[in-house]
């Protein structure tokens, strides 16, 4: 799979040439995480951190908010590892401080260990000093502690020139259990793909900046070639629900990555369609995921207008209810002028939707049985998603924060404000 990498020097993304020459202005961070975060979990590097001449969390900070991240670039301590972590990172990548006591100190499942070779050396404190070391001797020292790890060959990246297959074979092999993410010198979809079959993600910066290698080719790469030429494809909702099979092609696929839209094939018609063109029911492209065998898709997409399904319903299995549904009725009565609108009324007068929110849910705190308890929370519900909806929030902001959340490692402790206190 590929991993796009951002890294940063002074809130700008960057290419480095072998680490130490400015190769490329790559733009805007956030931007490169929106064109990027389509392929999956992405890659941010603080360079000006690792080699302690600055530093970027103020950027970083946000952009795990965005999207799922792995960070790494100077994180030496415990409590620099656990603020990120704390953040919503998906995984930390520790480099100078990974050592087995270290590791073993944090949830393995969320420690990447970076391991930076120069010709099987490792080196340190932003590839600035070498240590003597072995790579394969570091490897299997840390791999009881890690949930995985970036090798980088220091000597390829951004030279765009190819990589050291038998020394990335030989990591693998000795990480055990824990996956292995190769960087540097990586350029070519085969590459990708050939790492993949290795079970290694290839994490790419300067080919995807200049254009040598697309995303679209990237996500793709892995990919098992189908019969007929077609993968079939789940669509889902940002909620995981899904709206429907499809099908892509390595042509609909391409557009789809770069338009960051829903873009098929269709089999009755044997041509690309894009999704809402004519019914207006577009999709935004969040994310391709390729299942474990590399023989099927999964987009995830933000869907607009009536819904997925030709005959005007939210999926092709019909209208169900759920929450996202009472939102969608919420925010289509927001502008109901209509006597009676009891949504447009809350949404017109702030003061009466506060106190609403207040009166459920002290009525949720008071209730004693399940049935009462069942009422008034689905009450208190409905206030919510108005409340929601007047403020410009969604279901899906309030997923994303708790999903960031869930990703705490230590825990605030629980207890009341002072009474009055807001």
């Amino acid at each position: 799979m590929i991993v796009p990498s951002i890294d940063l020097r002074h809130g700008r993304a960057v290419q480095l040439r072998r680490g130490r020459e400015h190769a490329l202005d790559g733009g805007d961070p956030f931007d490169r995480l929106e064109e990027f975060a389509v392929a999956g979990e992405v890659a941010i590097v603080d360079l000006d951190a690792a080699m302690g001449t600055g530093s970027n969390a103020s950027v970083i900070t946000e952009l795990v908010a965005r999207a799922p991240c792995r960070v790494g670039g100077g994180i030496r301590t415990l409590d620099a590892a656990m603020e990120w972590l704390d953040a919503g990172a998906a995984k930390v990548v520790i480099g100078t401080a990974a050592t087995p006591e270290f590791c073993a100190a944090l949830p393995r499942d969320r420690v990447v260990a970076a391991v930076d070779a120069e010709r099987g050396e490792v080196v340190v404190e932003g590839w600035q000093t070498r240590t003597g070391r072995d790579v394969l001797g570091a490897v299997e020292q840390l791999a009881p502690h890690v949930g995985g790890f970036l090798l980088t060959q220091v000597e390829y990246e951004g030279m765009m020139g190819g990589f050291d297959r038998g020394l990335i074979e030989r990591v693998a092999g000795a990480a055990g259990g824990a996956r292995v993410t190769a960087a540097g010198g990586i350029t070519t979809a085969a590459e990708v793909a050939e790492l993949d079959a290795m079970g290694v993600d290839a994490q790419v910066g300067m080919a995807l900046y200049t254009g040598k290698l697309s995303l679209a080719d990237a996500v793709a790469a892995p990919l098992v070639e189908p019969a007929g030429g077609l993968w079939p494809t789940v669509v889902c909702d940002e909620e995981g629900r899904a709206l429907g099979l499809v099908w892509s092609s390595r042509e609909s696929l391409a557009r789809a990555v770069s338009e960051r839209r829903g873009v098929y094939w269709s089999r009755s018609r044997g041509a690309l369609w894009a999704k809402g063109e004519t019914s207006g029911n577009t999709q935004e492209l969040l994310r391709v995921d390729l299942d474990c065998d590399r023989d099927a898709l999964r987009f995830v997409v933000r869907q607009h207008g009536a819904g997925f399904c030709h005959r005007g319903t939210r999926t092709c299995w019909g209208d169900d209810f759920d929450l996202g549904a009472l939102e969608r009725l919420v925010a289509a009565r927001a502008g109901d002028a209509a006597p009676g609108s009891g949504t447009a009324k809350l949404l017109g007068d702030p003061r009466l939707l506060r106190s609403k929110l207040l009166e459920e849910a002290g009525e949720l705190a008071d209730a004693r049985s399940p049935a009462e308890a069942t009422h008034e929370a689905a009450d208190l519900l409905y206030f919510l998603l108005v409340a929601l909806q007047a403020r410009g929030g969604t279901l899906a902001h309030v997923r994303r924060e708790l999903e960031r959340r869930s990703r705490r490692v230590r825990r605030r402790p629980m207890a009341a404000k002072p009474e009055g206190e807001s």
